[in-house]
């Protein structure tokens, strides 16, 4: 089950304990009554990467990985869903399925403040994957070489 992405890893949890450990550390991210929050540091960061579209600097060669995140945000929650659905197209996300959205390159950081800020961690499942079946059409999308 673990290599299925859907049971964290002893090393994905190590990697995502030292995303929030650094994203604590840069003063974006704070413990609060056992969650993390974010600063007022943190939501300017965020904004700004909203405001650029998560416009970051592209790795000169893909790493062959896919970040795929899935949600699952009750009906009753509608408005939620749906700022979320926004937030990922807008961040450069492709929707894969329904609540299943890909993209190509490392945005830990990203998904990690959103999730913070939207108050969504428990319905987020944010997994790294070396290969997705039929992705070609994802990688035409993209622009990605192997």
């Amino acid at each position: 089950m673990e290599k299925t992405g859907l049971i964290p890893s002893i090393r994905q949890r190590v990697v995502i304990g030292r995303t929030c450990d650094r994203l604590v550390r840069k003063g974006l991210m704070k413990w609060e009554r056992g969650k993390l929050r974010l600063t007022i540091a943190g939501e300017k960061e965020l904004r700004m990467l909203e405001l650029r579209q998560y416009r970051s600097e592209r790795p000169r060669k893909w790493d062959g990985k896919w970040r795929v995140l899935i949600f699952d945000i009750p009906e009753k929650q509608r408005v939620l869903r749906n700022k979320v659905r926004h937030t990922l197209r807008m961040f450069g996300f492709a929707q894969l399925q329904g609540s299943v959205w890909v993209y190509p390159y490392d945005c830990e950081d990203l998904i990690v403040l959103f999730k913070a800020d939207a108050h969504i961690g428990k319905n987020v499942l944010y997994m790294v994957v070396d290969a997705l079946e039929n992705d070609t059409w994802l990688r035409h999308e993209f622009l990605l070489r192997r």
